[in-house]
C-alpha cells in the first residue's frame, strides 16, 4: 500500500498547508510547472518525489525531470504528463502514448482546473489537481492524496483552499 500525494502547477511557491496534507504520504508526484529547482528541492528533502517537468519549468528543473513519467506504483501503471488533456479532450501529444503505454492512471496538470474522471474508453482513470501555487487564474489552491493498494485506487481526499484568503494572508 502506497499514500500518494499529488500536486502541480507551483510555480516557485507551494501552500504551507500542503506539507500538513501531505504528512502522511509516502511518496509526492509532481504533475509539473515546478517553477525552479528550489521548490523541487524543498519537495524531495519532505518527502520522496516523482515529478515531470511542464511549460514554465526552466533548464534547472527540466535537468531534474523528465516530460513523461511511465511506471508501476503496486499494480497500477501510472502516465504522467504536464500537457495532456483529459478525457475526450485529450492533448494531441499523448494520444499515441496513451494507446502504446495503456496506463490505469493518468496525471496531468497545466489548466490549474482539478479533475478527476474515468476514461471508460481508454479505461484508465485521469487526475488532475489543479495548482498549488499563487500564480495563475485559479480561485482555489488544490492538491490530491490517495492510496494505491495493489490495483485499487482508493480514498482519495482533495484540498481545496480559498486561494484570495490565502494569498493576503502570506508573502
Amino acid at each position: 500500500m502506497m499514500r500518494i500525494g499529488l500536486l502541480s502547477d507551483t510555480h516557485t511557491w507551494v501552500y504551507p498547508g500542503v506539507y500538513d496534507f501531505f504528512k502522511e504520504c509516502d511518496e509526492i508526484w509532481h504533475a509539473g510547472d515546478i517553477g525552479d529547482r528550489a521548490t523541487y528541492e524543498i519537495l524531495e528533502d519532505f518527502k520522496p518525489l516523482r515529478a515531470v517537468y511542464g511549460n514554465i519549468d526552466g533548464s534547472d528543473v527540466r535537468m531534474l525531470c523528465r516530460e513523461v513519467q511511465v511506471f508501476y506504483c503496486e499494480e497500477v501503471k501510472v502516465m504522467i504528463k504536464h500537457i495532456g488533456g483529459y478525457p475526450g479532450r485529450y492533448d494531441k501529444s499523448v494520444h499515441q502514448m496513451l494507446g502504446l503505454e495503456k496506463p490505469d492512471l493518468f496525471i496531468t496538470g497545466h489548466s490549474h482546473i482539478l479533475k478527476i474522471i474515468f476514461d471508460e474508453k481508454k479505461n484508465l482513470l485521469h487526475m488532475n489537481p489543479g495548482a498549488a501555487g499563487r500564480s495563475g487564474l485559479h480561485k482555489a489552491i488544490t492538491c490530491i492524496r490517495f492510496i494505491i493498494d495493489g490495483k485499487e485506487i482508493k480514498d482519495v481526499e482533495i484540498l481545496d483552499k480559498d486561494r484570495k484568503t490565502l494569498i493576503k494572508g502570506s508573502s
